[in-house]
């Protein structure tokens, strides 16, 4: 069983910058590819971010590729994404998640989410 709790949501304005954090329990998040989601009001969860289990490679929806940037600290068992050029359509709750595979969408386990909200 792992716990992921998100935090670094916020309220922003379009171009702002904004750092999400993951924190995840257990010993065993170094050994667990991970990525980020996100689900807009009325919208189904999408897939944002991914990231290998040593941090080496990392795969990107194109809506966010070039402005996002996902990242792991094992050491701290934490997974962030910097978020940079936010949109109004970045609008959503923010997820992380311990994905079956790299390379996969499936998730095992997910967080409770974060709100990140973009005015025009």
């Amino acid at each position: 069983q792992v716990q992921l709790v998100e935090s670094g949501g916020g309220l922003l304005q379009a171009g702002d910058s904004l750092k999400l954090s993951c924190a995840a329990s257990g010993r065993t998040f170094s050994t667990y590819a991970m990525g980020w989601f996100r689900q807009a009001p009325g919208k189904e969860r999408q897939f944002v971010a991914a990231i290998t289990v040593g941090g080496g490679n990392t795969r990107y929806a194109d809506s966010v590729k070039g402005r996002f940037t996902i990242s792991r600290e094992n050491a701290k068992n934490t997974l962030y994404l910097q978020m940079n050029g936010l949109k109004p359509e970045d609008t959503a709750v923010y997820y992380c998640a311990v994905l079956r595979t790299y390379f996969s969408v499936a998730v095992d386990y997910w967080g409770q989410g974060t709100q990140v909200t973009v005015s025009s």
